[in-house]
């Protein structure tokens, strides 16, 4: 079947089994999830969603995820975009005549339910951060996987008409980055983007090197994407409060004016150096974890990763990561991280083996472990650890050795980094950066996944398993089983969790 066949017969499976076209309200995708706003809930049929042979789980948040990994679901999406238009447009006038007061009411209800259980302040907020970084993942892998190339290039001496220009293309986005943070900070806060967009350009400005404050002299850069997101944040409560007092008459022209002139002056004045101080203390405080804390400080970040990304807290990790690369060129916290993934791979292998006669959980195994080691392990998590519970406490246990393994290295002096953030597993290896050449930094990341995989295997094997917990799960499916006993069985509870790898960084 062509590819483009494949990915709209994988659309079609999925429209009708969300309530068809006319439930569905907006459609987005992130790096691995079509997510899709739905006016009924109760028109999904979650069990036939995973059934589809594309759809590696669900996840029931303030939007209803479809987890299709990375690649296909940039492909299902617009093939889905067109099927719901389709849809809409052959749609046949409804019969029954609702109010528009009785559909508000209906709305909000809806609305209010399907946040109630995420809407802490915390969490919306950590939310907002990453609809401000997400977006620039894609251009950060590009950008990273050709700055790798071009390092391979340099040290080998080949090509070297061609560097400059390989430099000049992984060098671009990263010396504007903070214009596009702040072009997307003020779109996520309100306000205009591209004013957003022109004050935190201010900051990679080469002209402020002209500029003295607090007795120092700017730097082009300084404060970077910190600086940025502060910038926009102040230019959009600027642009809101001139929205409201100038008069509509003068508005095009005096809100834009003091929004710029404002923002910027406390940009120039302020911001610059407060955020340039707190970025440096970042990278130093990475530093120094790593230098000191070494094994000890890989162990706690690789074993503790997964039960972050069941709360939601990642997302806080993703601008340090991304200041870290902006400073240093890679972040090495990544790969500590992505020992989270490898523990969960090794944990699910020995799940397959301590479980031979359940059919369904090893189906799923087998199935899930090709993403699980290019890094995508909600399949895994979802589908597998965590219903079961121990083995997701030993897959922990297998990320803090890898992380261990890593940091290690780490203190010895071998850095260890990213390039940037959304891969991980095997997917991380064209992304890798260190301050030792690429083949020890490559030798040293593979190491601590294999490190991560025996050891999560090792403890889920001997220790993932209770004797009762055995006696549950290690049966045969059988035809005839009622729901309730295929259930107790093993078969994969829905994803039901917060989003582990969009806004994400180091995917597990």
């Amino acid at each position: 079947m062509a590819t483009e066949d494949k990915n709209r017969a994988t659309a079609a499976a999925i429209l009708p089994l969300v309530g068809g076209a006319a439930n569905v309200s907006s459609i987005a995708h992130c790096m691995t999830r079509l997510r899709l706003g739905l006016h009924d809930r109760s028109l999904i049929q979650d069990d036939a969603l995973k059934a589809v042979p594309a759809v590696m789980g669900v996840v029931d948040d303030d939007t209803y995820q479809i987890v299709l990994g990375p690649g296909t679901v940039a492909r299902v999406t617009p093939e889905f975009e067109k099927l719901v238009e389709e849809g809409r447009a052959s749609a046949p006038e409804p019969a029954t005549t609702v109010t528009a007061d009785e559909l508000a009411s209906q709305g909000a209800e809806m609305k209010a339910a399907r946040k109630a259980k995420n809407a802490t302040p915390f969490k919306l907020f950590l939310r907002r951060i990453a609809n401000i970084f997400v977006p620039l993942i894609p251009a950060l892998i590009g950008c990273g996987i050709i700055a790798g190339l071009n390092g391979l290039l340099v040290n080998l001496g080949w090509l070297t008409s061609v560097t400059p220009a390989l430099a000049a293309m992984a060098s671009g986005f990263m010396a504007l980055i903070a214009v596009f943070v702040g072009y997307n900070t003020a779109k996520e806060f309100g306000g205009t983007p591209i004013l957003g967009g022109a004050v935190a350009a201010i900051i990679v400005f080469p002209g402020v090197a002209n500029i003295e404050a607090f007795g120092q002299k700017l730097s082009p850069g300084q404060g970077g994407v910190l600086g940025a997101l502060g910038a926009a944040v102040l230019a959009v409560y600027v642009e809101k409060w001139c929205r409201r007092w100038v008069p509509e008459a003068l508005d095009v022209l005096v809100t834009p004016t003091l929004t710029v002139l404002v923002s910027g002056l406390v940009t120039i004045f302020g911001l610059m150096y407060v955020a340039g101080e707190v970025s440096t203390a970042i990278g130093t405080f990475a530093d120094w974890l790593l230098s000191n804390g070494g094994a000890g400080a890989g162990l706690v970040l690789g074993g503790f990763f997964l039960p972050l990304v069941m709360l939601g807290l990642h997302q806080a990790l993703i601008p340090i990561h991304t200041t870290l690369i902006e400073q240093q060129g890679y972040t090495v916290l990544l790969p500590i991280l992505a020992m989270a993934g490898a523990g969960q791979v090794g944990a699910a292998i020995a799940v397959f083996f301590r479980l031979p006669r359940n059919e369904s959980i090893r189906r799923t195994i087998k199935s899930a472990l090709p993403a699980g080691f290019l890094g995508v392990g909600e399949p895994l998590i979802y589908g597998v650890s965590l219903p079961l519970g121990r083995p997701f406490i030993t897959a922990c246990v297998g990320g803090a050795f890898g992380g261990a393994f890593v940091g290690f290295f780490n203190q010895l002096g071998d850095a260890v980094g990213s390039t940037a953030i959304g891969p991980s597993g095997w997917a991380l290896f064209p992304l890798l950066d260190g301050n030792h050449g690429l083949g020890p930094t490559i030798a040293i990341y593979a190491g601590g996944l294999v490190v991560g995989y025996l050891a999560g295997f090792v403890a889920t094997y001997f220790f993932g398993f209770s004797k009762d917990l055995l006696t549950e799960f290690n049966v045969s499916q059988e035809p005839a089983a009622s729901p309730a006993t295929a259930t107790a069985a093993g078969t994969p509870a829905p994803v039901t969790g917060p989003d582990p790898l969009e806004k994400t960084p180091a995917g597990v």
